[in-house]
């Protein structure tokens, strides 16, 4: 099934087309990655299909809906998760809160209002954690985590909105190279068990090549490539404009 459908997507600022109309599918399931250069267009399509931005024209479709230019708020409460390059997190508050909080806000339990929070979805909170590895700390605050592990926090708390579509900005930066490759790895086992579509953007091509169905490839704002890791891999455009003697290296 096809979750999100993305046509002829515009945006400019100032005379300078950031993303020049583009057009993408990502279905249930799948994990599509979204790569380029620097200034490509990547960031702001992001924030057009969280409703961060509005865009100058073209469509945004989940699920069959039309969401382009609705607000944030909208567009989470109908299925659609983030996860930040930076992560999101309460610092202050535990593990467990955090991933309590997102329920809180997604069930909008109004009876929160008079209970304490940490008596709130403590079970689902506590499931969540189970399934991203993070149980053992349910009860430490963020701020003293390793930065492996607070990434594994913001998947559950994306999680925690039952999201059908998944954007996930740089999910690994700042990771060491085994911590990229077992999130990722977790990321693509949660995303066919729940059916979730995933768009993901990354800078390490190991990463993409390693773990994402498709790729799509933007510079400039414009769509250059896509199709499977390997039908981009030879792509001559990709190869010249984007990744270079990098393709060449791993051959």
């Amino acid at each position: 099934m096809t979750v999100l459908e993305v046509r002829a997507l515009y945006k400019g600022f100032g005379g300078v087309q950031a993303v020049a109309g583009i057009d993408f599918d990502v279905a249930a399931g799948e994990l599509l990655a979204m790569i380029g250069p620097n200034g490509a267009g990547k960031s702001t399509c992001f924030n057009i299909l969280n409703g961060q931005l509005r865009p100058d024209g073209g469509s945004v479709r989940l699920a069959g809906r039309e969401i382009a230019g609705l607000p944030p708020g909208h567009i989470s409460r109908l299925g659609v998760g983030r996860t930040f390059q930076i992560t999101a997190t309460f610092g202050s508050m535990t593990v467990a809160e955090n991933v309590q909080t997102a329920l809180i806000a997604h069930h909008r339990d109004l009876a929160g209002l008079w209970r304490p929070a940490a008596s709130l979805h403590r079970a689902a909170a506590m499931a969540l954690l189970e399934r991203v590895g993070m149980a053992a700390q349910a009860d430490r605050a963020c701020g003293v985590l390793a930065y492996g592990d607070l990434k594994r926090v913001e998947l559950a708390v994306a999680l925690a909105n039952d999201p059908m579509l998944l954007l996930m900005d740089e999910p690994t930066a700042g990771m060491a190279p085994a911590e990229r490759v077992e999130l990722m790895a977790l990321t693509a086992e949660i995303t066919r068990e729940r059916n979730i579509a995933v768009l993901f953007t990354e800078h390490d091509m190991d990463v993409v090549f390693g773990h994402a169905d498709r790729i799509i490839v933007l510079n400039r704002g414009a769509l250059i490539a896509s199709g499977t890791p390997q039908e981009v891999r030879a792509n001559r455009r990709v190869r010249e404009l984007y990744l270079g003697e990098s393709v060449e290296a791993e051959r």
